[in-house]
């Protein structure tokens, strides 16, 4: 069987250095040694496991995947950019003719889904690679579409917490309040109360000092209008090693896809999920 190659985009980002540290050890994969960064970056190359991985700079683009494609063929692209870029970087995926895992949170995703849709290749598109997460995220669907307006009468308060170089808000927690929505809370994605202060998590949260650079602790907390009613969903990652693994399940079902000739589809981390 052909390994897969992974042009991983996003470094010297944490999260991209880890999905690109996992993709070389995994024998079923190939780590193309190219990286799309952002403007702001000024290093040249990311050195990783005693090689050189090039950094290229939007602006230089272009040109560059041209030569890439040509030396390696087909390949699927990993993004953890920045939420600013991900708009941009998936019609230059969708433009270029690059399948790609979505991994960056941000944007417009109803755009962005559509542009996918309208392309030749195909996509796998999440705000959380997390499959245990995603498996919640399924049961809150599952309740949303089969009892509407559940939650009614209550009221709800939502806190996130992640690492302080987080620029947006959880897209899984928009996501989430969106299910309540439709279970009949009252509640707008505004009034998410996310937290990027480390002295605030380690005191007050209790976050572990370790996961402080790494980490995404959630909790829903619902609450009848007489106060006699207290319902709370919790889910608390430590870490990125469930993001990267799912991640390359991810990948590994969006090559299956491909193989099948799947064009113009946006897939979910619940497709990837179910693998069907």
């Amino acid at each position: 069987m052909d390994k897969i190659k992974i042009m991983v985009n996003g470094l010297p980002g944490n999260m991209a250095a880890k999905i690109a540290r996992q993709v070389s050890k995994d024998n079923r994969m190939e780590l193309i040694r190219h990286s799309l960064t952002g403007p702001e970056i000024e290093e040249k190359e990311y050195p990783l496991d005693g090689a050189a991985i090039v950094l290229i700079r939007p602006e230089d683009r272009q040109e560059a995947i041209i030569a890439i494609k040509k030396d390696n063929g087909r390949f699927i692209s990993v993004d953890f950019t920045h939420p600013t870029a991900v708009n941009d970087n998936a019609q230059f995926y969708c433009s270029n003719g690059l399948a790609f895992v979505m991994g960056t949170t941000g944007g417009n995703r109803d755009p962005l889904q559509n542009m996918v849709e309208k392309s030749d290749i195909s996509a796998v598109i999440a705000p959380n690679m997390a499959k245990q997460i995603v498996g919640l995220q399924a049961m809150m669907e599952y309740a949303a579409e089969t009892f509407p307006g559940l939650f009614g009468d209550f009221t709800m308060s939502v806190e996130e917490s992640h690492q302080q170089g987080k620029a947006d808000t959880s897209g899984t927690a928009k996501a989430m309040v969106g299910y309540f929505n439709r279970l009949g809370v009252d509640y707008s994605e505004n009034k998410i109360r996310k937290e990027r202060d480390p002295a605030v998590q380690r005191q007050k949260w209790g976050i572990p000092e370790p996961y402080l650079q790494g980490h995404g602790w959630h909790t829903y907390t619902l609450d009848s209008r007489d106060r006699t009613v207290r319902i709370a969903f919790t889910h608390n990652i430590n870490g990125r090693d469930v993001y990267v693994q799912g991640t390359l399940d991810a990948v590994v079902y969006l090559n299956g896809k491909i193989l099948q000739g799947k064009k113009g589809k946006a897939f979910s981390m619940i497709d990837v999920l179910k693998g069907n």
